[in-house]
């Protein structure tokens, strides 16, 4: 689903009170804890986080999962291993309703994708 959201805060505000609400607050507070230096905002009328030059994560909220987009998954070491709880395209972790994050992999996920955007790499398809 696309949201016209101008910002983060409103891009919140448009989204159903339902579980992808839930989903996708969980991402948030999990991105901006792990990855305090990346600033959040909207790109693709997606939540977006990077730094004024390239977002490294969006996050959406889709009719049946949330989606986590990161780009190319398979450019993270171990990644099929650490997201084996998810349903994923290329770039597209798939969160659905009966995942609990807290018992995935997902935050070693995202720290590995910092330390490889940080050493300069990057995740692009």
């Amino acid at each position: 689903m696309q949201y016209d959201a101008k910002t983060p805060s409103e891009y919140m505000k448009m989204l159903e009170s339902d579980w992808r609400k839930d989903k996708v607050e969980e991402l948030r507070k999990l991105i901006k804890k792990l990855c305090p230096e990346l600033k959040e905002g909207i790109e693709y009328k997606a939540l977006s986080y990077g730094n004024e030059s390239k977002n490294i994560f969006h996050i959406n909220a889709q009719m049946a999962h949330v989606g986590l987009y990161v780009g190319n998954i398979d450019k993270i070491e171990n990644a099929r291993e650490l997201l084996k709880e998810f349903s994923m395209g290329k770039g597209c972790i798939r969160i659905k309703k009966s995942i609990d994050l807290s018992d995935t992999k997902i935050d070693v996920f995202i720290e590995k994708v910092m330390v490889l955007w940080k050493k300069g790499g990057n995740t692009d398809c």
